[in-house]
């Protein structure tokens, strides 16, 4: 497949993601200044680093370059960008650290602005799994995938798409941040499985037909690295969510079995 000048800058977009990491690790600082603050917790620092490091292993150096040209390496950045970066990045908690960063009044602003309508339809789970998995969808069964190889904007633009998509849907699953408006844990399960089957049935399907332009072999290759490397997230994504409801839980079956004097 041709390169059709999809050529934005890799030092603009270099220094972009610097400055958003430092940004969190500014806004550490900040928040463990406030006596009244516990400290932020190292670990979400470490989540937070290779966060953005997924980002830029997806859009800079040897995966960016060569993705346009070979299918199964834009699925491993496909991985990279729209799986693993925002589940790290969900887990670095970066709207709690804003909240306890900012003064009282901005904290404030954020959390009303975060409690708006179309906020809360985002973030619902089914919406959030639409615009991820049927993103998904449309970008690999349909002319989308030849087009944004051949117009920058779009490329661009589905790029976007899939990282905050993927953050999105992570965020609705697990979580991690405060959330006005919370789905039982079994919704939020009957959610994640159906968001699985469909990633699952899409990397088959394209293991049997391929998007237009990509050589059989790469789609075949492409296929597995979606289903496999899908999986391997998504099977950490259900053990946090075990692991939640499993804490959730724990205190009243500590009081049921005392009330049975076990």
């Amino acid at each position: 497949m041709e390169n059709t000048n999809i050529d934005y800058s890799s030092s603009h977009l270099a220094i972009l993601l610097i400055i958003v990491f430092f940004l969190y690790i500014g806004a550490v600082i900040t928040s463990n200044r406030k006596s009244h603050l516990r400290k932020w917790p190292f670990i979400r620092c470490v989540f937070w680093f290779f966060g953005i490091l997924s980002v830029a292993l997806s859009l800079l150096g040897p995966v960016a370059s060569q993705a346009h040209m070979n299918f199964s390496i834009h699925m491993a950045g496909h991985i990279l960008l729209g799986m693993l970066a925002p589940m790290l990045i969900v887990l670095a908690a970066p709207v709690t650290l804003l909240l306890r960063s900012l003064p009282v009044s901005g904290a404030r602003r954020v959390a009303q602005l975060l409690r708006k309508w179309p906020i809360r339809l985002i973030s619902h789970p089914v919406v959030a799994t639409i615009l991820n998995i049927g993103g998904l969808w449309l970008l690999y069964t349909t002319d989308l995938y030849m087009m944004m190889h051949h117009n920058l904007l779009l490329h661009i633009i589905i790029h976007v798409h899939v990282f905050l998509a993927g953050y999105v849907f992570t965020a609705s699953i697990i979580y991690i941040e405060p959330t006005a408006h919370r789905y039982s844990f079994i919704y939020r399960s009957i959610v994640l499985l159906l968001a699985l089957a469909g990633h699952g049935i899409l990397s088959k399907y394209i293991y049997a037909s391929p998007p237009d332009g990509v050589p059989r072999t790469q789609g075949e290759t492409g296929a597995m690295i979606m289903y496999y490397g899908g999986d391997l997230i998504d099977i950490i994504l259900i053990f946090i969510l075990c692991q939640h409801w499993y804490r959730a839980t724990r205190p009243r079956l500590i009081q049921q079995t005392q009330s049975f004097g076990v």
